[in-house]
């Protein structure tokens, strides 16, 4: 999904998609369950393109994989993103809002998760050897979420912009408003017309903010806002 994204985000932005084991052309690989275990493989294996400033955006689960990311970066490198951009998911500080889905029997656990984010295309549904490829990779992203376990740390001095859809039933406002905490520099809360899959329903005025903010950090003069 985030291929296209350079044509739509400024010239001098270079987009550095991740794509984590068990999915596309990373199939083969074995998926990760523990979100803390992926965080260092992740930092070893994108630290290279890191001798310039950079931002870090992920949605639903990336956002707090990303969050962790960063902290990972900050610790063991000593690098820090000029901005974090995070979507679809609450602050990583608030208790679930739900209970866990990723111990459930088959059939519950994708009803489970086609109720609370319509996020199994149709296709997958009607085919058998589609799902079958489908769930498991469902299930340990998950895992990952449902058994991460968040440590207060001190909060970043970068820019935080979280994003969120309006008509999103899992994740609330006062969930991306949470984020605020996380950062003692300038704070921005978006919201924009879709559910939890808002980045794919409506990917254009996403672009056009996340192009604003990393417009705002390279100037430095990114005011403080209010959500």
């Amino acid at each position: 999904m985030f291929r296209k994204w350079s044509q739509a985000l400024p010239a001098y932005v270079e987009v550095c998609p991740v794509q984590l084991p068990g999915r596309e052309t990373r199939q083969r690989e074995r998926l990760c369950t523990d979100l803390t275990a992926l965080v260092p493989v992740l930092a070893d294996a994108l630290q290279p393109l890191l001798d310039r400033p950079f931002a870090i955006f992920g949605h639903s689960m990336g956002a707090v994989l990303g969050f962790e990311w960063a902290r990972y970066l900050r610790h063991h490198y000593a690098l820090t993103p000029k901005h974090l951009l995070v979507s679809g998911g609450h602050a990583p500080q608030l208790p679930p809002a739900h209970s866990p889905l990723h111990r459930l029997p088959n059939a519950a656990f994708l009803h489970e998760v086609w109720r609370r984010y319509q996020g199994i295309p149709e296709v997958v549904w009607r085919e058998p050897e589609l799902m079958a490829w489908f769930l498991p990779i469902l299930r340990a992203d998950f895992t990952m979420l449902e058994t991460y376990t968040y440590v207060a740390e001190a909060p970043f001095d970068c820019p935080l912009s979280a994003f969120g859809g309006l008509q999103d039933p899992h994740v609330s406002h006062d969930g991306l408003v949470a984020w605020r905490h996380q950062v003692c520099g300038a704070f921005r809360l978006s919201m924009f017309p879709g559910g939890h899959f808002f980045v794919n329903e409506h990917p254009e005025p996403l672009l056009q903010a996340i192009s604003h903010a990393l417009q705002a950090t390279v100037s430095e003069s990114t005011p403080i806002y209010e959500a």
